[in-house]
């Protein structure tokens, strides 16, 4: 492998965002890097994984997990190459995915990092659908939902790296899928190349009209990613006894006020049920979770979108856009172009 540089870049958490963060909230500063200890292992970053959580770690306040300290390197997931052990057992030119930071080089120790095989699918896979973005829609569809051959589910952020992976979970599975994306482009990227049965428009002026005929006699799960009006409105769309796993609130991330819920009467009519899940709490069904993940791939059900920008450096300004929704499947960013 080619010698390790003797600095890195980092982009670093430099202001709380009031609302929207803007590319001011993060700062590229270069820093030595320090010789490997015993047991350590350094990674050149190839890929970087943009996620809509990191939003929450930006708060002041802790959520279901710590949030940043200023200062901090951004936390985020990347894929990349070991060029440099000093640990039994990982050899340097090994593949490799952890949560090892916005930066070119990451020190890690083995039980910090998962294999990856990159003659099965391209290093970015694992980022994405076949990675922790994968196991999420399981797990919500799956391990939460507890999906059934023939059921109806309705998708939000369908367009999105976990919502198109559910839809196509549970087409696999037998049920009908409707999604719910924004613009008339994600929508037919939606149906076309992810195989829902549907996809309806948020942003026209006949939303709720065509969401209520898409619902037919009502949905059985809900696969919720972003939480406001949208949830709202898919309540009086469930059919008794509807489950509802609560991924994400990616419309709430950004806002000042809190939105305060206006159909929670349906909860109570249709008997409903609303779980919100994090991954790490499911660590025992990742195996299962993954196996069933490379099975679709490899049969070629499971299909995937990618927005990669290159260059460190501007993944701030790719962050921002994401959460605005300039993305369709998973946001990425190119360290090594």
């Amino acid at each position: 492998m080619s010698s390790t540089p003797a600095t890195n870049r980092q982009i670093r958490f430099a202001r709380h965002p009031e609302g929207m963060p803007d590319t001011e909230c993060f700062t590229l500063e270069t820093r030595p890097i320090e010789p490997l200890a015993e047991g350590q292992v350094r990674v050149r970053n190839h890929y970087l994984a943009l996620d809509p959580y990191i939003r929450m770690r930006m708060e002041k306040k802790d959520s279901y997990a710590p949030v940043m300290a200023l200062g901090d390197v951004l936390i985020g997931r990347t894929a990349g190459q070991v060029v440099e052990s000093r640990a039994p057992g990982v050899a340097e030119g090994a593949w490799v995915v952890g949560r090892l930071g916005w930066q070119d080089y990451s020190t890690a120790t083995p039980s910090e990092l998962q294999s990856i095989d990159t003659a099965k699918a391209p290093a970015s896979a694992y980022l994405g659908a076949l990675g922790s973005t994968g196991v999420t829609a399981w797990v919500g569809l799956v391990h939460i939902g507890g999906v059934r051959e023939g059921e109806s589910v309705l998708v939000s952020a369908a367009s999105g790296a976990v919502g198109s992976v559910v839809g196509q979970l549970a087409r696999r599975k037998g049920c009908r899928v409707v999604g719910i994306a924004g613009g008339a482009r994600k929508c037919g990227i939606v149906r076309e190349k992810f195989g829902f049965d549907d996809c309806i428009d948020y942003k026209a002026d006949d939303f709720l009209e065509k969401i209520g005929q898409a619902a037919g006699d009502g949905f059985d799960i809900y696969y919720d990613n972003v939480g406001g009006p949208i949830f709202d409105a898919a309540l009086p769309l469930m059919r008794n006894f509807g489950r509802i796993p609560l991924c994400g609130l990616v419309s709430q991330y950004n806002a000042t006020e809190p939105y305060g819920v206006k159909n929670m009467r349906e909860v109570f009519n249709k008997r409903l049920t609303i779980r919100g899940f994090v991954i790490s709490d499911h660590r025992d069904v990742f195996a299962a979770a993954t196996s069933e993940l490379e099975a679709a791939y490899a049969d070629g059900d499971l299909v995937y979108e990618e927005t990669i920008h290159d260059g460190l450096e501007n993944a701030p300004a790719s962050f921002v856009s994401m959460l605005q929704g300039g993305n369709v499947g998973k946001q990425l960013i190119r360290i090594v172009t």
